[in-house]
């Protein structure tokens, strides 16, 4: 990360074995301590943001969904009633 865009600063207090450890891996690595540790993370973050935000489903799942999707029930009576006080306090 070119030294212009750092613009944050992030301290974070570890024992002396996690210290070596990541020292010894970023040397392995041929890389400095913050940058083995900093890229480390944001994988470590997109991993967890991708999982997060991504649904998975079975084909089923995901054939009944496209069909609720093509071909939607009728709405029922307690659903019409809102859409009509939606309305009503909206366009009112």
């Amino acid at each position: 990360m070119p030294a212009a865009n750092r613009a944050a600063r992030f301290e974070a207090r570890i024992t002396p074995e996690v210290q070596r450890q990541l020292k010894r891996a970023a040397e392995l690595e041929g890389r400095s301590l913050s940058d083995f540790v900093v890229s480390a993370a944001v994988e470590a973050a997109q991993r967890t943001i991708e999982r997060t935000e991504t649904i998975l489903v079975t084909l089923d799942e995901h054939d009944r969904l496209w069909d609720a999707i093509r071909n939607p029930p009728e709405p029922t009576q307690a659903l019409r009633d809102a859409f009509k006080a939606h309305r009503e306090l909206i366009a009112e």
